[in-house]
């Protein structure tokens, strides 16, 4: 029997809020997040950035609301972006509120931070009444003093416990349409705290390792993190917390997913490390279509091989691939199989058509197989 490695990823069971038009938990698909980092009042610059992450593959984009002038500006930027925005509050409940009226489709909040109890109240009414759902972000770096008299330090059971506290205000209020983040920039305490929190509710997780670190640094803890949860079922949206551009977290976002098999998007390239086999720049060749190839959003695998070593076998098991060869001639394959050879000099822009024409016929399957069901 062939092996098959995605088939023992078995996912949590949790039940399904909305974030805007995006279903999140109760088993639909793991949503990639990211967070602008421009000023909010900033319209034009928030939207530019935005809809670079939608280029990305983003579904959620989070933009932070520390004022009157960022809450409003929502208005402006929900009306010219194609994804829900969540409103990222702290400590303002206006703020809340101001958000929920301008169009926020989520609101990511600490419900006991807000204040008071009237506060809270009024707080879960604007979302209540603009159809909006809400985020209990919980944060190792900012715990309620009495959690950490009680533990000492923060840990996962104060991390949870402060999650479900949060949650419990909501639920007080009848209010369920709320999911639940415990991130801490240590992995192996953000990993425990969502393994704990996984086993005792059914609220959708938003997983993240936060304040990771640089795109280097912060990919590999970030992969180690969610990747560990992601395996164990864990997790019903993501947001890779990385200090670059917000379309680089969602790059990383996708490419865990699609490492693991969970989601597809895009070209997989797999690709060598290359050495003195190699039958032409296997380094060069993978940067260039990696960025020739970004704006392709059909799930398309491509192995590039620098020789004959592995190079075959690889082809076997991607749409198409390409192995070094002598004389400046490589081979191509096409569905795990020898096809043709390419000149090395014509070879990216070959690769290039090859996969946009794939890209194409699938496209135009799925829109067939559309037409059908309708």
């Amino acid at each position: 029997m062939s092996y098959r490695p995605y088939q023992h990823i078995e996912r949590r069971k949790s039940r399904q809020i909305m974030v805007g038009n995006v279903p999140v938990g109760g088993g639909a698909p793991i949503t990639v997040q990211t967070m602008t980092n421009t000023l909010t009042h900033d319209v034009a610059a928030t939207v530019a950035q935005i809809q670079r992450a939608e280029r990305a593959g983003v579904d959620i984009v989070r933009v932070s609301c520390p004022d009157q002038e960022s809450s409003l500006a929502l208005k402006d930027i929900v009306r010219q972006v194609n994804v829900p925005v969540v409103a990222d509050i702290h400590f303002h409940y206006k703020r809340a509120i101001e958000a929920a009226q301008s169009g926020a489709a989520c609101l990511r909040i600490n419900p006991g931070n807000i204040g008071s109890a009237e506060r809270v109240r009024e707080v879960i009414k604007a979302a209540r009444d603009h159809n909006c759902s809400m985020r209990i972000g919980v944060n190792a770096g900012s715990l309620e003093k009495h959690l950490l008299e009680k533990y000492g330090e923060p840990n996962p059971e104060a991390l949870v416990e402060s999650a479900l506290e949060h949650a419990k205000i909501l639920q007080d209020h009848d209010f369920h349409e709320f999911k639940i983040s415990v991130k801490a920039s240590d992995v192996f305490l953000a990993v425990a705290a969502y393994t704990q929190l996984a086993e005792v509710c059914d609220h959708p997780l938003h997983i993240g390792i936060t304040e990771a670190g640089g795109k280097r640094t912060g990919t590999v803890k970030s992969a180690i993190g969610l990747g560990n949860l992601l395996w164990a079922g864990i997790g019903d949206t993501l947001r890779v917390s990385l200090s670059a551009e917000p379309e680089e977290e969602v790059h990383v976002g996708w490419e865990m997913l699609k490492s693991l098999g969970i989601r597809h998007r895009g070209v997989k390239i797999i690709s060598c490390p290359s050495c003195a086999r190699q039958g032409f720049n296997v380094v060069e060749t993978v940067a260039i279509l990696e960025e020739r190839l970004a704006h392709i959003e059909q799930p398309i695998s491509l192995s590039i091989i620098g020789c004959v070593v592995n190079g075959p076998g690889e082809a076997l098991m991607t749409d198409l691939g390409v192995t070094g060869g002598g004389s400046g001639k490589h081979m191509v394959y096409m569905a795990g199989k020898t096809d043709h050879t390419v000149q090395g000099q014509s070879m990216v822009e070959h690769i290039v058509e090859l996969v946009e024409t794939r890209a194409a016929a699938l496209e135009s399957e799925k829109r067939r197989a559309k037409e059908a069901a309708e």
